[in-house]
């Protein structure tokens, strides 16, 4: 009434389902209010809608958790976030991936958490906030000690930025998780890497780290692995859409001789090839005892490397998850995977590939199964199955959508 704006249909109506669930005496709920949502028409909220929703929200002690996906916020909406967050003493949780907010948004939005301490988790993905908005974000890590994840994939963040984070979480011991995927970079140097190699050596907190699409070759690899030698806190490196190919394999293989806490590793959309399998899959099969997870989605494997990775599975009780499809399957890998599943060695829950009989010849088939396969969206019919579809976060927890 105060605005004389018409009643958004959809959110009113998931306002009252948490006017329920607080009856119930629920405490800790997480309000969902995504534009994409197919499961039920969404009338996608705009900044003055969320200007609304702050309003009801401030004040509120049951909610600590918004998830505001895919809508139309804009830096106004940034601007009422902002507030929100300076006055709502109660929410831990906050994603706004995909909003079109700006650089002006995003630093209000990271001045903003310079005084709060209770927001632990932040999903900013998909907000093209930019070198700019990305040193303020950096900035805020040096006084902010509350936030423990935090995601500026697909920000267009610059060369500048993405230093800045590397120098920053030296020094920031709360930090578990970051996303730094898709800056806009320029060069072949890699110095991007070079910091954040320098930054793993230094940092025991930093527990996942996504690193996805930063144009990475053989020497940036390897200046990760160098640093991976004295880490003892990472447990989940993401390195995929890159340019690693099978020399950088030396390195990685050489590093998991010796380090005890890496647990998944996404390689997806590389180009490791036979060879690179085959480093790996000797490390996995006679030193390395900590891995889980391992993903190699899209590296040009042929049989041969396959076949090694599934054999490397048979005297390794560790290694649980595997994703190998977008490779060149021939009957042999067909066979081991088949093998593997049938055996209970390899759970169907546990890979993207399921066997199945033609005339006496066995194939592959591809199951929607991965290390973060709703990382941008959710399923049409149903709610995310995480534990199959999002493995990465289940084996490596580190808080809400990393």
């Amino acid at each position: 009434m105060e605005k004389s704006r018409k009643i958004n249909s959809f959110v009113w109506h998931l306002l009252q389902e948490v006017d329920e669930e607080i009856e119930k005496g629920l405490e800790g709920i997480i309000l969902n209010i995504p534009g994409n949502s197919r499961l039920m028409p969404a009338e996608r909220i705009t900044g003055e809608d969320f200007w609304i929703l702050s309003r009801i929200l401030k004040k509120n002690p049951h909610i600590n958790g918004l998830d505001v996906r895919y809508n139309l916020m804009s830096d106004v909406g940034a601007y009422y976030a902002a507030r929100l967050l300076q006055k709502q003493h109660k929410l831990i949780y906050l994603n706004l991936m995909f909003n079109d907010i700006g650089p002006e948004g995003g630093e209000l939005i990271a001045k903003a958490l310079h005084k709060n301490t209770t927001l632990k988790y932040l999903r900013m993905t998909g907000n093209k906030i930019e070198n700019k908005g990305g040193m303020f974000f950096a900035a805020m890590l040096q006084i902010n000690s509350s936030l423990e994840k935090l995601d500026l994939g697909d920000c267009d963040l610059g060369m500048q930025s993405v230093i800045a984070f590397a120098t920053v979480l030296t020094q920031n011991q709360t930090i578990k998780g970051i996303n730094l995927n898709r800056p806009i970079l320029y060069g072949e140097q890699e110095e991007p890497t070079v910091h954040l190699g320098h930054m793993l050596k230094e940092n025991h907190c930093l527990v996942a780290l996504h690193m996805c699409k930063h144009n990475m070759k053989n020497c940036g690899i390897k200046q990760l692995c160098d640093a991976l030698y004295l880490n003892r806190s990472l447990r989940y490196l993401d390195v995929s859409c890159n340019k690693i190919t099978r020399d950088g394999m030396v390195c990685l293989a050489d590093v998991l001789k010796s380090n005890t806490t890496l647990e998944v590793i996404d390689l997806s959309f590389n180009r490791i090839e036979d060879v690179g399998a085959k480093y790996l899959s000797e490390t996995l099969a006679s030193h390395n005892r900590s891995l889980k997870a391992l993903s190699v989605v899209n590296n040009n494997i042929k049989g041969e490397g396959l076949v090694a990775l599934s054999q490397s599975m048979k005297t390794n009780p560790i290694l649980s998850n595997v994703y190998i499809w977008g490779n060149k399957f021939d009957e042999a890998t067909c066979v081991a995977y088949s093998d593997l599943i049938q055996t209970g060695r390899l759970k169907p829950d546990n890979t993207d590939v399921e066997p199945f009989v033609v005339d006496g010849h066995v194939y592959l088939a591809e199951v929607s199964n991965g290390l973060k396969k709703h990382y941008y969206w959710r399923p049409t019919y149903a709610e995310v199955c995480s534990q199959s579809s999002n493995a990465g976060s289940i084996l490596v927890p580190v808080g809400p959508d990393l």
